[in-house]
């Protein structure tokens, strides 16, 4: 996969192609919405779709979430559930833990070394372990 870093020009463009994916006009504007700083980030197809708009992009919400589909699909981004139905979209795809500010209705990155599991329940028969996705809540103290 193309790294997020690559020349800012080319960037959007080239995380496309790391993808497989063809760079429609609309995949490139949200593409670049996503990466074109070289920063990773957390969106909802709602903020991105905002986003879109504030640039001035012609793109529906059914459109961003379509796309964030098949950038998912591709193993572009990745989506992190939170309460079963809140879906946000990392463009971080390295196995790392989140902090989900409760508050602000935001999602961060947790630092991965600073999280330990000892061990994990034996898939049923026939299963394996795909994932293990962790989400830890925060709130404000005394709230």
């Amino acid at each position: 996969m193309t790294d997020v870093l690559s020349q800012p020009e080319n960037r959007a463009a080239d995380w496309l192609s790391g993808g497989g994916l063809r760079p429609t006009r609309q995949r490139l504007a949200l593409a670049d919405l996503l990466v074109g700083d070289g920063k990773n980030r957390h969106v909802t197809a709602e903020s991105l779709f905002a986003s879109a708009k504030e640039q001035g992009e012609s793109v529906s919400l059914a459109t961003v979430y379509n796309t964030l589909r098949a950038f998912c699909d591709v193993g572009l981004v990745q989506e992190v559930t939170v309460d079963g139905s809140k879906s946000y979209f990392d463009t971080n795809t390295h196995d790392h833990p989140h902090f989900y500010w409760e508050d602000e209705g935001r999602l961060s990155d947790a630092h991965a070394s600073d999280l330990v599991i000892a061990a994990l329940p034996d898939a049923p028969e026939g299963m394996e372990i795909a994932k293990v996705d962790v989400v830890i809540r925060l709130r404000k103290t005394g709230a």
